[in-house]
């Protein structure tokens, strides 16, 4: 299991499947189910916003990039993870390991700088209109779309460098899919500058932008005690579903932090799956059924869309007959 010349293993091996028997046919089924649900719900937002020129405004390009980032996620846990289902030996090798790595964690680092911009974008809008086309301009919008993904780009990146350079000792890996800390903790010699690097790092991109979502919230929520009730239910109506969505995803990302810091081998497994499988599974299905779903401009383009087909099928129909 050991190179010739270092320390680290070739292969990883993920000890957190169980033997199902015939029951991960069904698992698989399930999770496979759920993988095609989320692209196609994810597509149907991004074909929304694309086609239709009346969203192509900051808050609806911003709900398009959060469902580019579920798909970027998704793609790289949901293959490999249904494979491991199936699996008998859970096997992965160092270098696809790593990879897996980085993307999900610059799909989790991406989700909340995306939120972010999000929260900054209502701020301006209720808080500030007189001047949200002058501040929310195109060039703005592709700025704060540049940085939301240039940052996770390197944070993430480093922070792999980190641990990439370590040699490690082992290769179980206590998990269902690749996690940074997890293979730190095989490492064979001292860890505290990945200790410290990834802490720092957790804080700027978890922490930071909750403060400033929070402190958004707050600014809007003063707005609002001062306004008329058609005001407060306008700013509640666009404000919604981004509310479920953050607080949906900073609960499963508190979920994975903690989980990370625990000797997993010591609490339930069952547990263990369902914490880290949290900000994997949730967000990506949740964020295009609450914005689908919650805000009437894009609810109601999906439903005319649909509509206006039904139609044409039904009048290429009468005309055969």
């Amino acid at each position: 299991m050991k190179s010739n010349n270092s320390l680290s293993p070739l292969y990883f091996k993920f000890t957190l499947f169980a033997d199902f028997g015939p029951l991960r046919y069904l698992f698989f089924s399930l999770c496979l189910l759920l993988y095609m649900t989320i692209v196609s719900a994810n597509v149907v937002i991004i074909l929304t916003v694309f086609l239709e020129k009346s969203l192509h405004q900051p808050m609806y390009i911003f709900i398009c990039c959060l469902s580019f980032n579920s798909l970027y996620g998704s793609a790289g846990f949901f293959p490999r993870f249904l494979m491991d289902i199936l699996s008998d030996t859970h096997l992965i090798s160092r270098p696809l390991c790593f990879f897996q790595i980085y993307v999900i964690y610059t799909y989790a680092s991406c989700e909340m700088t995306f939120l972010s911009i999000m929260a900054y974008d209502r701020f301006v809008a209720i808080c500030q209109p007189l001047h949200y086309h002058s501040k929310m301009t195109y060039k703005m919008v592709t700025h704060l779309v540049i940085f939301a993904v240039l940052y996770p780009v390197f944070a993430v990146g480093f922070c792999l460098y980190l641990t990439v350079r370590l040699p490690l000792c082992g290769h179980k890996l206590n998990r269902l899919f690749c996690s940074n800390w997890p293979v730190v903790q095989l490492s064979c010699v001292d860890t505290t500058l990945n200790n410290i690097v990834g802490q720092f790092v957790t804080i700027i991109t978890i922490f930071t932008p909750l403060f400033f979502v929070l402190y958004t919230y707050l600014r809007i929520l003063l707005v609002c005690r001062r306004s008329s009730s058609e005001f407060r239910g306008k700013a509640f109506q666009t404000c919604l579903p981004h509310i479920i969505t953050f607080i949906t995803y900073s609960l499963s990302v508190f979920c994975e932090l903690l989980l990370t810091r625990f000797e997993t081998d010591k609490i339930n497994p069952i547990i263990t799956v369902v914490l880290s499988l949290g900000y994997l599974m949730i967000p990506p299905i949740n964020n295009p059924l609450v914005y689908g779903l919650s805000l009437p401009q894009i609810k109601g383009v999906i439903i005319r869309f649909f509509f206006k087909d039904s139609c044409c099928k039904i009048v290429r129909l009468n005309a055969h007959i």
